[in-house]
């Protein structure tokens, strides 16, 4: 869990005990991580769910139709989850953008 840690002294400089405008950046990495954390659990449980639902559909159409959906839906939006953060690395890599850089996973400086 080391993405999850937080530099809060790169913000607070010495003898304030305020944080400062630099800590924006530091926020909004620490928002988006857990919104990917949030999303990939929420897929996840989808996933899971509509396994169940299929299993349990006992072979009426309609029912595996609806579980398939899930199943095809949830894993969408887990491969777009991880898509964007890949996205938005190759964008920070290729223009340099710094603010980029704090949302990259596994760094926390």
């Amino acid at each position: 869990m080391e993405f999850l840690s937080v530099n809060w002294n790169a913000c607070i400089p010495e003898g304030i005990d305020a944080p400062t405008i630099a800590c924006i950046p530091i926020i909004i990495k620490v928002i988006i991580n857990w919104a990917f954390i949030f999303g990939a659990i929420v897929a996840l449980f989808l996933i899971i769910y509509g396994g169940i639902r299929l299993i349990n559909s006992g072979g009426d159409p309609k029912s595996v139709e609806g579980a398939r959906k899930m199943l095809t839906f949830a894993l969408i939006g887990l491969t777009v989850i991880f898509l964007s953060f890949f996205i938005i690395n190759l964008i920070a890599d290729f223009t340099g953008v710094e603010l980029l850089k704090y949302i990259k996973l596994g760094t926390t400086d």
